[in-house]
C-alpha cells in the first residue's frame, strides 16, 4: 500500500475580486516531509497557507488531508484535522503567561488549575525538547521565545502538521539557527510534517526535504531536495590572457569541460557536484603554457540562483 499524503491540493484557486491570488494550484506534501514553499513577497504563499488553516476558503479545487477530501472553513476545522498554523504576526496576549496563552480559547481548559496547565505544558516541552518557561509573561520574551510559544500552542492542541508562514522574519542569527534546529528535531525525532513559507531561501536550504516554487499564485515546480541538488551546477571561472585559446588547451589537454565566453572574456569550467576542484593543476598548466592568469574563482550555484533562473532572471526582493 502506498503511503498516504499528509496534504494534497488539487486545482485550488482563490480570488479576491478580480485578483487571482492562487491559480489552479496542485501541490503534494508527503507525511514526514519538510516542504518549503518559496516565492517572492506577494507570490501567493500566505494565501495558500491561509486556506489550509481555515482563514480563507478556496473558490475552486479540492483539499485532501491524510487522503480524505475535506472542507476547511474555520481555524477550528483546521485544528480538528491536526493542522496547526503559526503566523508571522504572533497572536499572543502580552500580559498573560505562556501557559495561559496556550490554553486560551480551549473549551474546559480555562477551568483547570493554572499549576496543572503549567505542568502539562512543561511535560510537552520536555518531550519535544523545547526551552520554555510556562509561567513566563509574554512581554518578557524574545521573538524566538514567542515563536516557541506559538508552536507549543498548536502541539498542545494535537497538531501533527505544522504550517509556518515566514518563520525567520524578525529573528536574529542565533534565533534563526535555533529555529532550524527545532524544525529538524520536530521532523526527524517526532515525525511531524512541516510546511514552511519564506522568501529567505538560503536558510530553508538547510532544513527542507522538498520544495514548491511559487510565482504569481502558481506552483512553477515541485521537487525533492535530492532532485534540486542534481540540478545545481558547480564551476570554475578563469580570467587569463588569450582566453579562447586557453579554453581550447584546457579542453584538449586536461580533458576539462571548458568554454570561453567572449562577452565577459572569461573561461567557464564545469564540474559535477561534490568535485575536488583541480585549481592548482589548472593554474600550473596555464603558467607552463605561457598564459597570464589574472583570476581563478570557484563558483557554486545556490537555491537563490536556481529560483532566479526558474523565474527567468527575476531577482528576489
Amino acid at each position: 500500500m502506498e503511503p498516504v499524503n499528509a496534504i494534497e491540493l488539487l486545482g485550488v484557486t482563490k480570488r479576491f475580486g478580480e485578483v487571482v491570488a492562487n491559480d489552479n494550484v496542485n501541490l503534494t506534501v508527503r507525511k514526514g516531509e519538510i516542504l518549503s514553499i518559496l516565492g517572492e513577497n506577494g507570490s501567493g504563499k500566505t494565501t495558500l497557507m491561509n486556506m489550509l488553516s481555515g482563514i480563507y476558503f478556496p473558490d475552486e479545487g479540492e483539499i485532501r488531508v491524510n487522503g480524505k477530501t475535506v472542507t476547511i472553513r474555520s481555524p477550528k476545522d483546521s485544528f480538528e484535522l491536526g493542522i496547526g498554523m503559526i503566523h508571522q504576526h504572533f497572536k499572543l496576549i502580552n500580559i498573560l503567561t505562556a501557559a495561559e496563552n496556550i490554553i486560551l480559547g480551549l473549551p474546559g481548559k480555562e477551568r483547570l488549575n493554572l499549576k496543572q496547565v503549567e505542568k502539562e505544558v512543561k511535560e510537552l516541552t520536555d518531550r519535544y525538547g523545547f526551552d520554555l518557561n510556562p509561567s513566563q509573561k509574554i512581554y518578557d520574551m524574545s521573538v524566538s521565545q514567542k515563536q516557541t510559544v506559538e508552536i507549543v500552542k498548536v502541539l498542545y492542541r494535537g497538531a501533527d502538521i505544522l504550517i509556518l508562514d515566514e518563520p525567520i522574519n524578525g529573528l536574529d542569527p542565533a534565533g534563526i539557527v535555533e529555529m532550524r534546529k527545532l524544525m529538524l528535531r520536530l521532523n526527524k525525532e517526532n515525525g511531524l510534517t512541516i510546511i514552511i513559507s519564506s522568501h529567505i531561501l538560503s536558510e530553508l536550504a538547510n532544513m527542507a526535504t522538498c520544495y514548491g516554487f511559487i510565482d504569481h499564485g502558481q506552483i512553477l515546480q515541485e521537487m525533492s531536495a535530492e532532485e534540486l541538488e542534481a540540478k545545481e551546477k558547480s564551476y570554475v571561472k578563469v580570467h587569463t590572457s588569450d582566453g579562447e585559446k586557453a579554453a581550447e588547451s584546457l579542453s584538449k589537454e586536461l580533458q576539462l569541460d571548458a568554454s570561453y565566453n567572449e562577452d565577459d572574456d572569461t573561461i567557464y569550467i564545469y564540474f559535477e557536484n561534490n568535485t575536488v576542484y583541480p585549481t592548482e593543476e589548472i593554474s600550473r598548466f596555464l603558467f607552463e603554457k605561457g598564459y597570464d592568469l589574472y583570476s581563478l574563482e570557484i563558483v557554486k550555484t545556490t537555491l537563490e540562483d536556481f529560483f532566479i533562473e526558474l523565474l527567468g532572471g527575476t531577482t528576489i526582493e
